[in-house]
Formats: C-alpha cells, sequence, structure tokens
C-alpha cells in the first residue's frame, strides 16, 4: 500500500509536514478543519511538496526527518534544489560532538570558538606550606572504668496507686 510524506503552505505563511496513507483524504481533512490543530487555526491550506513511500513506517520517518529541518532547507526541498541540502542548516539531532555528519562529508561545526594561540602561564611560584604542625596534647583525659550499677530490679508499686 502507498503512502506519502507531505509539506503543507499555510495561510499564515507556515509550513506543516505530515505523512499518511491517504494523500488525498489527508489533504481534505486539512482543508475542512479535521486535520492538525496547527492547520485547523491556519486555514486555507496548499499542498507544495510530497513524495512517495510503498510503506507507512518510511513515509513517517521522513516526515520526523524534515520536520527537524530550518525553514531555508525545507524551501530548497520544495523547490527541488537537492544539491542545497548538506549545506544548509542541520537538525539538532544532526550535531554530534561539534561535528555536522552527513552522507559525504563530515565538517566542524563554525559556531566553536576558537581556541587562543598563547595559553595564560602558570606562576612557578607555589605558596609555602609551613612547616610546623600545632601540637596535639599528650595528656588524653581519662574515661572513668567503672560504670554506674544499674539496679536489677525496679521498685514495686503499693496496688491502688498509679505511677503518673
Amino acid at each position: 500500500m502507498k503512502a506519502y510524506m507531505y509539506i503543507l503552505l499555510c495561510a499564515d505563511g507556515s509550513y506543516y509536514t505530515g505523512s499518511t496513507r491517504d494523500l488525498e483524504l489527508r489533504l481534505q481533512q486539512h482543508q475542512s478543519g479535521e486535520g492538525a490543530n496547527h492547520t485547523r487555526k491556519r486555514l486555507p491550506v496548499k499542498l507544495v511538496y510530497y513524495e512517495e513511500y510503498s510503506r507507512i513506517d518510511e513515509a513517517f520517518h521522513r516526515e520526523k526527518q524534515v520536520q527537524g529541518w530550518s525553514r531555508k532547507k525545507k524551501e530548497a526541498l520544495i523547490k527541488g534544489d537537492f544539491e542545497s541540502l548538506p549545506g544548509l542548516s542541520m537538525a539538532y539531532r544532526d550535531l554530534k560532538n561539534n561535528a555536522v555528519v552527513s552522507r559525504t562529508s563530515t565538517t566542524v561545526d563554525t559556531m566553536i570558538p576558537e581556541v587562543p594561540e598563547a595559553v595564560p602561564e602558570v606562576p612557578e611560584a607555589v605558596p609555602e606550606v609551613p612547616e610546623a604542625v600545632p601540637e596535639v596534647p599528650e595528656a588524653v583525659p581519662e574515661v572513668p572504668e567503672a560504670v554506674p550499677e544499674v539496679p536489677e530490679a525496679v521498685p514495686e508499686v503499693p496496688e491502688g496507686t498509679t505511677n503518673i
């Protein structure tokens, strides 16, 4: 069964990216306000781009990929300017360790600050540690060896009295 990834242009100029098994039905749903919340508030919408897939999971995967793209990159896709796609802004999830990884090349992100050529000098003089350590008193207070005796029996309380 066929599946589609599509991009709609909304009345406010924003783009909506979705996927479906029935493109015509889904477009009717969007136009009648039964589609996504984003398009419902921005009618009318116009189909500006779509791709066909053999399985819905492939279309859904592509939808999520394109949703992470910048507006400029989506517009290059819509215009068919496929050569410009790798150079346009990457999705944040495609950034790894400050490098942009693509199928064709790896380039360092230009947002990395430059490392200064000169490293600040470390002072050669280290503060001295005093050699004298405070003395510990040799006499330790004695602990009494005898522990006061605890009576083994509890005194009896006479009947009729309370111990409050």
